[in-house]
C-alpha cells in the first residue's frame, strides 16, 4: 500500500564508469550473468549489459531469442510469472532488485513499463494519467501533474479540451502516447518499452520515435523492438540477441548502434542486420 516502507531504500547514485573517450558517465542498470528460467527452461542466459542513464538502449534480435523476457526482468515483471526465477545479478542504482528485502512494487515505480500494444484503462483521459500516482499516494497538485505528463507525452495539446472523455476513443497512436504519459506520471527513472509501435501505422510510429528522443533528456530509456531501421534511427546503443543451440536466447554484440550497424564486429550480426535470417 502507498505510504509503506518499501524495504531496501533504492539509492540515488548510478554506478559509474568511463565513455571510450575518457569522459564519465553513469549507467543507470546493469545486468551481470543474468539468466532467466520458465520451471526448468532457460529462456535467456548469462546477460551482462549496462544501459548508460539518459540514453537510448535498442534490444534486437530475432522471434523467440527472449528480448522481452530480458526487459520484464528489468523491473521484476516476471514475476508474474509462477515459473519464473532469475539467476545472476540485476542492479538498478548499485542495488541488486532481486535481493529479497526489495519490494518488486517499489522497482515497477522507479522503472515503469510501456507494452507492445496500447492499453488505456477503460476510463477518462484524466484519470488514466492520474491512476497511477493516485495509488502511490501522490499528495501534490493532480491537475499539474495530469498536464505535465500530457505535455511530456506530446499529447496535451491534442486533449486539453476532452479530458473527461474515455482513454479508449483516442486513436492507436494516441493511446500509446496515453499509456507513455500514464507511465511518467509516477515519475520513474527508467521507461522499458516492449515494441511500442508494432501495432501502430507509421505516421503514429514516427511520433512515438520523435517522443522517445525527447524523453531521453529525463528517463533511462530500453526499447525492444524487431524493426531494424527504428533501432538504428532511435538509439543510441544496441544489443543484438539471438538463441543458442538449447534455444536460450543470449547477447550476441552490443555496442553504440551508429557502430554495430555500420561495422558489426560479430558475421552473425551482419547477417541479421542484413535480412539474411530472423
Amino acid at each position: 500500500m502507498a505510504g509503506e516502507d518499501p524495504g531496501v531504500v533504492i539509492t540515488a547514485t548510478a554506478a559509474r564508469g568511463a565513455a571510450d573517450d575518457g569522459t564519465p558517465v553513469t549507467q543507470a542498470m546493469e545486468t551481470v550473468d543474468m539468466s532467466v528460467f520458465y520451471g526448468s527452461f532457460r529462456a535467456v542466459k548469462n546477460v551482462s549489459l549496462q544501459f548508460r542513464d539518459h540514453r537510448i538502449t535498442a534490444l534486437i534480435g530475432p522471434s523467440g531469442c527472449g528480448k522481452s523476457t530480458v526487459l520484464r526482468a528489468f523491473n521484476r515483471m516476471n514475476d508474474l510469472i509462477p515459473t519464473s526465477r532469475v539467476e545472476g545479478r540485476v542492479f538498478f542504482h548499485g542495488n541488486d532488485i532481486y535481493e529479497e528485502s526489495v519490494d518488486p512494487v517499489e522497482v515497477r515505480r522507479r522503472v515503469g513499463m510501456v507494452f507492445q500494444k496500447p492499453n488505456p484503462f477503460p476510463k477518462s483521459i484524466y484519470s488514466n494519467v492520474a491512476w497511477g500516482a493516485k495509488v502511490n499516494g501522490y499528495k501534490g497538485n493532480m491537475d499539474d501533474l495530469v498536464e505535465q505528463s500530457l505535455r511530456q507525452a506530446a499529447l496535451w495539446d491534442e486533449v486539453n479540451d476532452k479530458l473527461d472523455q474515455s482513454g479508449l476513443s483516442l486513436s492507436g497512436g494516441q493511446q500509446q502516447r496515453l499509456c507513455i504519459a500514464r507511465t511518467i506520471a509516477v515519475k520513474p527513472e527508467i521507461i522499458l518499452m516492449d515494441e511500442p509501435t508494432s501495432a501502430l501505422d507509421p505516421i503514429a510510429t514516427l511520433r512515438i520515435e520523435e517522443l522517445i528522443q525527447e524523453l531521453k533528456d529525463r528517463y533511462t530509456i530500453i526499447i525492444v523492438t524487431h524493426n531494424m531501421q527504428q533501432a538504428a534511427r532511435a538509439s543510441d546503443f544496441t544489443a543484438f540477441l539471438n538463441m543458442d543451440q538449447d534455444r536460450a536466447g543470449q547477447v550476441v554484440e552490443f555496442g553504440a548502434t551508429a557502430e554495430l550497424f555500420t561495422r558489426p564486429a560479430r558475421k552473425e550480426t551482419e547477417d541479421y542486420i542484413t535480412g539474411r535470417f530472423g
